[in-house]
């Protein structure tokens, strides 16, 4: 550490060298390294709604988030950028739109992407089997993520890492094109969406046998997934916590959630927000869970819970 900080000293007079910078990448990847248990807890959807975007600046002051995902077509976009500025240890991402939205790039440029009105694909289903049959172009995909990274950027954030709307970059043919346009803005960290829950821990949760079922399949291509981002140069988690119950966490499946969480570097994945009038006219399920999410995520009894297990929060301006 020492050696850190007089790199750091001479970094500051003009003094270093590519050695140093090797050097300070190499502590990184040692302290990341060790095995401890950190958590990223990131809230989706910034930009979504002005009461969404005030349930996560409150989860980010009161509360545990770290970092956050912004939507640059989100219709309080512009909003978001305003308060995230009051907040400048909150990590922003952007939270890359590819289905059931409106693109920023005309339709006439990625017109396997949006349909004529400048449309995303609605239905998560249909856009997964297109992608997967190859009826969407990687380069449309490359060119709409890069397009909606830049607004962010434009609009001087500075880009902690990227993630999607719906986890669609679970998919080779989506993320590779994804990562693309990360890497060409200069990101360095996207999100692992390959979820960790054990199923003894939602065994009286019926609701969410579905989806346990889905992500336990999906988990199939976690591999693949994080062999793709190593070679893109892209750093990630171990992966996410909290997929399998979005829309259905409560105080005790939460508090179970995170006496389960293994050593290693992982992420949160929560939504929470205000369900008031604006939210009403936006097409989502997660409503009065928003409000939940709030609630347990500015709990001195949540904060309480972490310093019991030994766990570390961190953002991914830490992990990047």
């Amino acid at each position: 550490m020492r050696a850190i900080r007089s790199i750091r000293e001479a970094e500051k007079e003009g003094q270093t060298k590519a050695s140093d910078h090797a050097l300070i990448a190499q502590c990184g990847e040692v302290l990341l390294s060790c095995r401890v248990r950190r958590l990223i807890v990131n809230a989706d959807d910034l930009g979504l709604t002005e009461g969404v975007n005030r349930g996560i600046l409150a989860a980010h002051e009161q509360g545990i988030v770290t970092s956050s995902t912004l939507m640059a077509v989100g219709s309080a976009f512009y909003d978001a950028v305003r308060i995230t500025s009051t907040a400048p240890r909150l990590g922003v991402g952007c939270h890359v739109v590819l289905t059931d939205g409106s693109a920023l790039l005309s339709p006439t440029d990625i017109p396997t992407v949006a349909n004529s009105s400048g449309e995303f694909e609605r239905s998560f289903g249909r856009f997964v089997a297109r992608a997967l049959m190859g009826g969407i172009r990687p380069a449309e995909l490359q060119a709409e993520a890069t397009a909606q990274i830049r607004k962010l950027q434009s609009a001087g954030i500075t880009v902690s890492h990227i993630d999607t709307h719906k986890h669609t970059h679970l998919f080779p043919r989506v993320l590779s094109p994804v990562l693309q346009a990360a890497r060409a803005c200069g990101i360095r960290a996207v999100r692992n969406p390959f979820g960790r829950i054990a199923f003894n821990l939602i065994a009286n949760r019926p609701k969410l046998w579905k989806r346990f079922g889905q992500m336990s399949i999906l988990n199939k291509l976690a591999n693949r997934f994080q062999k793709t981002v190593r070679d893109s140069g892209l750093r990630t988690t171990d992966g996410s916590i909290g997929v399998v119950a979005t829309g259905s966490m409560d105080e005790h499946l939460f508090g179970l959630v995170l006496r389960d969480l293994p050593e290693g570097t992982w992420e949160l994945v929560t939504h929470p927000g205000h369900n008031d009038a604006d939210l009403g006219q936006i097409s989502t399920r997660l409503r009065e869970s928003r409000e939940q999410e709030l609630r347990l995520l500015t709990a001195q009894s949540t904060r309480d819970l972490l310093d019991r297990n030994g766990i570390d929060l961190i953002s991914y301006h830490d992990l990047a």
